[in-house]
């Protein structure tokens, strides 16, 4: 309580202008009391106003009062002096190194709180009230502390550069502007601050819509990744499911195999055996008929011998084959199909393997970004050869069947459920997903470049047959002169550039079907944005143009 007590004593012996223990104190009419020399020099600034003011209460006096020495209050003062004790503020209020001083202040300076554009100078908030009273100082521009207010001051005529000269981009004062930017185009530089303040609001509201834009672009990318993940994960589970069914199932099949075989062995080893215990008893006999004939034959007595003669049996028939013989192997039939069966499960294996492997490279983490260039495309490019089953009877194949050919003839095909009978329509063997990109050239007339789902429907010359009149498929026709893309039996005209080779580009996953005029470049005809629910396949229709061709060309 004794210091508060003692800093209250301070604050009541300090002058309110210069902040510091009152020196010649003095009391004024309304009873306020200052340094001597602060009222002063506060008066003096004041004589053109023929008033004068108090720099706390604000009362007005007429005439100028007469400073007379409070000596009271200046024995107060001195006593407090011998105490040692100093009335100041808090150190944390007084200016240091990297602070703004007050430009007011004697002795040790308090931090500015503002700064005057005008008057270039600080001030601490005692200093600055009259900024706020004074009515020509009210209008003066204050900002926040500046070390920098010399800037705003021109170097050639040492006044305040209020003007900003357009021509040479630069800020001057009013003096600059009717000599050496005499004629250049000049504004005051608050109205090139409002011009440059509208600019920065329209360049930071762009801004912002860029952030709220890449924010929600970076939430997609997010749930991207999420879903990668997600997806990612439920493949792996899946995918160990169904090898570890897989390998159960060959497990089961080995012991099968196994089992199978040995039982075959137990029963061909206890027929070998059965037939060899009959031999053996059919030797042992033989052996004892032996014994027998030859006791008779050695019988002296011819009268014996012909009486025991008619009384031996005849010799049974022989179960003893000469045919038997010793293979030098047995069960080469079940080794050669296990063999077979394991050739085949490999080439099953590799060729989905590649296929798997195609799909689970393709996972691009930019949103599926599209080729910008033909060499970009040609990473994803893809053999494509057409299934014989499913071309008309009108349609020739030839060249390892990538080319396709429309004739009048029709061709001695195999009949096939997978094969499209009112339409010259003919699709691609493998399924296509994830990314691929392939190239057709085309002559003779007008050609549809397709792709379409498996299950597109094939009997009869209905739209539900059609590559592109029919939810299930997709199609560019091309002829000398235009294009048209078809889906859903909706035609949309496309304009571009004709050629004789269309690229196209399918993400199936991202669902991005594009199709591209390629001559010397690369030029985007039409793009579709679709949600795939099964694999596709690509394909080729003709119009009624005999002798026209589509040929998948070999990009690799």
């Amino acid at each position: 309580m004794a210091q508060k007590g003692v800093q209250l004593d301070r604050e009541t012996f300090s002058c309110s202008i210069c902040l510091d223990l009152l020196k010649d104190p003095v009391a004024i009419p309304c009873g306020h009391s200052y340094c001597k020399n602060c009222i002063q020099s506060f008066w003096d600034g004041e004589d053109e106003k023929r008033s004068h003011s108090c720099p706390q209460c604000r009362q007005t006096f007429t005439p100028r009062p007469v400073l007379v020495k409070n000596t009271m209050l200046a024995a107060l003062v001195e006593e407090l002096k011998k105490t040692g004790l100093q009335a100041a503020p808090a150190d944390h209020c007084y200016a240091g190194p990297e602070d703004v001083g007050c430009d007011f202040c004697t002795g040790r300076k308090l931090k500015a709180f503002k700064s005057c554009v005008q008057c270039v100078a600080s001030y601490c908030e005692k200093h600055l009230q009259r900024h706020y009273d004074v009515a020509p100082l009210k209008k003066h521009k204050l900002v926040e502390p500046s070390q920098k207010l010399q800037e705003n001051m021109c170097s050639r005529h040492d006044e305040v550069m209020k003007m900003f000269c357009r021509t040479d981009q630069q800020c001057i004062c009013y003096l600059c502007s009717v000599e050496e930017h005499k004629g250049h185009d000049t504004v005051s530089a608050a109205a090139e601050r409002t011009e440059r303040q509208r600019e920065l609001e329209g360049s930071r509201l762009n801004i912002q819509q860029r952030i709220q834009d890449g924010e929600k672009d970076v939430k997609l990318l997010q749930q991207k990744v999420e879903v990668i993940n997600r997806s990612a994960d439920r493949a792996v589970e899946d995918s160990e499911k169904m090898f570890t069914q897989l390998i159960r199932l060959m497990q089961k099949r080995s012991s099968d195999v196994k089992q199978q075989l040995r039982s075959q062995q137990e029963s061909e080893v206890s027929r070998v055996k059965e037939l060899q215990e009959k031999l053996e008893q059919e030797i042992t006999e033989l052996k004892r008929k032996d014994a027998d004939l030859k006791q008779l034959a050695h019988t002296e007595d011819h009268n014996q011998f012909l009486h025991n003669y008619p009384s031996l049996s005849p010799l049974s028939e022989s179960t003893l084959s000469s045919s038997i013989n010793i293979p030098l192997r047995y069960f080469e039939e079940v080794t050669a199909a296990v063999s077979q069966v394991t050739d085949e499960l490999q080439d099953v294996l590799r060729e989905k393997w590649t296929n798997i492997s195609q799909t689970g490279t393709e996972v691009d983490v930019l949103l599926s970004a599209e080729p910008k260039t033909r060499a970009g495309f040609l990473k994803y490019s893809r053999d494509i050869t057409l299934d014989p089953n499913t071309a008309h009877t009108h349609l020739l194949l030839s060249e390892g069947d990538r080319k396709v050919t429309l004739m009048s003839q029709q061709q001695s095909y195999s009949h096939h459920t997978d094969r499209f009978t009112g339409w010259d329509q003919v699709l691609s063997r493998a399924s296509l997903t994830g990314r691929s990109y392939w190239e057709v050239e085309w002559s003779g007339g007008a050609v549809g470049v397709a792709v379409a789902y498996k299950n597109i429907s094939r009997a009869g010359g209905g739209h539900e047959c059609g590559f592109g009149h029919n939810d299930k498929s997709w199609a560019l026709y091309c002829d000398d002169d235009s294009y048209i893309f078809y889906h859903n039996n909706v035609h949309t005209p496309v304009s571009g550039p004709v050629s004789s080779r269309l690229g196209v580009y399918l993400d199936h996953r991202a669902g991005v079907l594009s199709f591209y005029s390629v001559s010397d470049t690369m030029t985007l005809l039409h793009r579709v944005h679709h949600t795939f629910s099964q694999p596709l396949y690509a394909g080729v229709g003709f119009y009624y143009s005999l002798g026209a061709t589509a040929e998948f060309c070999k990009l690799k």
